[in-house]
This record gives C-alpha cells, structure tokens and sequence, in this order.
C-alpha cells in the first residue's frame, strides 16, 4: 500500500538538482578531487570551488596535516564532512572513478608523472607549472593527453590575465611593428641548482609523512624536513631553478607573442655567467628571447620589442607599460577580441572547465607547456654545462652534442615510470 500510494504523490526534485536558482544540476557538475594540495595549491583549491559548476571530494596527499587542512577546507565550503582523504595516488586515481578532474600542486618533482597517471586514469588535469623536468618528462605528458583524449591546463596562468593577454595581443597584431627581441623575467637566486642534499633526520612514520612517496621518481634521498616544508627549492633533484621557476611563466608567455606555442628555441647563447642573466634564446625566425631580472615593477615579467614600440608587463601592473600612450587606446577591443576570437575565458581555472566541457584544447595545453619548458631546459643545460647550444626542434635534440642530449631526462626511480 505504501508503494502504490507514493505513485499519487508527486515527487518532489529540490531547485538545487535542477540548477534553479543559481545552483548546477549534478549531470553539469565537475567533480574534482586534488594532489599534493598545500600553498599554492590552497589557492588553486579556493579558486576551482568559487565556480558553481565545481563538486571538490577528495584530497590524496602524503602528509597529513596536508590532508586534513585541505579536508577541513572544503567540508567547510560545503558543509558537510564528505571530502575523503587518501595518501598514495596509485590507489586513488584508479579506485576514484567518479572523479572527472584532478588538481595537482605538488612539488615540481611529480608535476609531469602525476599528470601522466591522472590522465592515464581517465581523469583531466589542472597541474601547476613548471610542467616537466626535463624534456622526455615533458614529450611523455603530451602523448599522455594525445593517447588518453584528456585535457590538460598547466598553470601559468598570466596567459588568461587580461594585461598579459594585452601585450600578446599587441606583439600578435603589429601593433608593434615587425617583432625583433622579447625578454623573459627570471627569479632572483642563482640558476645553478645543488647537486647536494640535506642531513639525514629522523624519518616520520609513512602515515605522518610518506618519504618514499614524496620522493617518488626522484633519487633515494634522506629525509629531512625543510624539504618537505618547501625547502626543496635550490635542489637539482626537485626544482628546474631560477631559470624554471619564473621561466615556467615567462617563456610560455613570450612563445605565446611571438606565435611558437608549438616549438622551441634552436640556440643558446651562454652569458658568460653563472645565473642566467643576458642568456640568449635564438629562434628559427631569427628572434632573440633575452633572459633577465631587470626592467620590471613586480614578478614575471614580460617585454615585446618591435620596430615601432614595445610593451612590457609584470604582476601588479594596472596597465601595461608602453612606448606610447596610443598604444593604450584599443586595450579593451584587444582583450575583447581576443576573448571572441578565442573563446577562451580571462579565467585561467574557467577556460579548463570550460574545455573539460567542449574537450577544446585549453590557452596552456600540454604542446604550449612542453614547448615552452623545453626552452627552459635548454637554457638550464646551456648554463650546466658553460657553453652554447644548438636544439633541433624537430627531433627534439641537440645538435652534435651527446653530452648535452643526455640531459634532456633523468633516470627515474623504481617502480616510477611515465
């Protein structure tokens, strides 16, 4: 009786299933899970669970406090206790089969294998730059998102900011005239990364913190706990250095401007220095990437130097400087068109969900991103080894220089393998 009662009562669907009132129905939601969530990480993290479209429920993290933080962020956006927590990403992605994206903002030592194992799963990727660490990692990455139909966002995210988009748009347009030199901003320290590491402490039970996970395809190294806590950085085993840090940025977007999201540089000219300062990349169209500290207000900078005028860019800019103010006259048209031409978002996490949607491909896709890292490792190898270089960009390898080519990986530890 019961049962045929119900069949008279008509069932009741709450607005929020539906997408009334500003809600998104479940079949229109994202759902999202995350890797290695922890600094910037936290702010891709708010940044994915502004958009009403996004469901984040999980976390996989081989620290704790690192799980738990992101845990107790979430069932707070959402609240409820549902965000599950998981530590080895071997398990997760594949057990996590109603997860359509990850977030992935672990230490550089992953990015490129944790997406490769993402995508693998069946799952699209947000991963924050640098996107490789060495060229093979980043080659794997793209017939990674070739072999599984997935898409891919690394995330420089200036290339969705509207001042960036401006000055790409001026180079792109001729509004600058015939394109001669860009000049990339490189962070402050030294470029040479150590080839050491530090003292040996004692180890955290695996629960605490997962050493051998968070090593992953990295040497065997002893733990040490400013490691774990960002002390990473300046270390050859775990960051592609100064030149890598802000480069990640800088030289995707300048490979942007100049229209070779699909290439790299086919010569490094050595500085005769040590951090990078003046290194020349040289492209087959004949222009001059110069690398560089100097010439900007704020961090990742960018300027484009052409026949008649230049425009020049970093963070915290309210507009871009120029060498005329008519430059400035048509900024709004430029980005607008841009948009329409496009159809991109100046959202850098929308115009990913936006193509998770579409299966467009996103403004920093896996070519744009290993094209461009792979001028970062070049120029990181011109300074390793104190010479000059010259890259086939077809072949992906240098030219008569064994040396130099046995650079372009690493060996990968057991059982890591893209």
């Amino acid at each position: 009786m019961a049962g045929a009662a119900s069949l008279g009562v008509p069932y009741f669907v709450p607005g929020r299933a539906l997408g009334r009132g500003g809600a998104v129905p479940p079949s229109d939601r994202i759902v999202m899970g995350g890797i290695g969530i922890r600094g910037r990480g936290m702010h891709d993290l708010q940044w994915a669970m502004q958009e009403a479209d996004v469901q984040f429920v999980a976390i996989c993290d081989v620290q704790k406090a690192s799980r738990e933080r992101v845990k107790a962020t979430v069932d707070k956006r959402y609240g409820n206790g549902d965000c599950t927590m998981h530590r080895d990403l071997r398990e997760f992605l594949p057990a996590r089969t109603d997860i359509d994206a990850v977030l992935i903002a672990t230490g550089e030592r992953w990015h490129a294998l944790a997406s490769i194992l993402a995508m693998k799963s069946g799952k699209d990727v947000y991963c924050e730059k640098p996107g490789s660490m060495t060229v093979a990692e980043g080659q794997a990455l793209v017939e990674a998102a070739r072999r599984y139909g997935r898409v891919f966002q690394t995330g420089t995210q200036r290339r969705s900011e509207a001042n960036f988009v401006f000055a790409c748009e001026l180079a792109r347009t001729g509004r600058l005239g015939q394109m001669q030199t860009v000049r990339a901003h490189i962070s402050r320290h030294s470029a040479l990364t150590s080839r050491d590491w530090l003292p040996a402490e004692p180890e955290p039970s695996p629960e605490e913190v997962d050493w051998d996970l968070w090593l992953g395809p990295c040497p065997w190294r002893p733990y040490n706990s400013k490691h774990v806590s960002g002390g990473w950085r300046g270390f050859y085993d775990f960051h592609t250095g100064d030149v890598g840090e802000w480069g990640s940025h800088t030289f995707c977007q300048c490979q942007g401007a100049m229209g070779l999201d699909d290439t790299s540089a086919v010569e490094y000219i050595h500085p005769g220095n040590n951090d990078g300062e003046g290194l020349i990349a040289r492209y087959a169209n004949g222009m001059n990437m110069v690398l560089t500290r100097t010439g900007w207000r704020g961090p990742c900078g960018v300027r484009y130097e052409g026949t008649e005028g230049w425009v020049a860019v970093a963070d915290g800019y309210t507009v871009p400087d120029v060498s005329s103010p008519s430059l400035l006259a048509d900024f709004n048209k430029l980005v607008q068109d841009y948009v329409a031409r496009t159809r991109r978002s100046l959202n850098h996490m929308r115009n990913l969900l936006d193509c998770i949607k579409t299966r467009c491909q996103p403004v920093a896709n896996p070519v744009a991103s290993h094209r461009s890292m792979s001028t970062v490792h070049g120029a990181n190898i011109c300074l390793w080894l104190g010479r000059n270089l010259k890259w086939d960009p077809q072949k992906e390898e240098f030219i008569n220089d064994p040396e130099a080519n046995r650079l372009r990986s690493r060996a990968m530890r057991d059982p890591w393998r893209p």
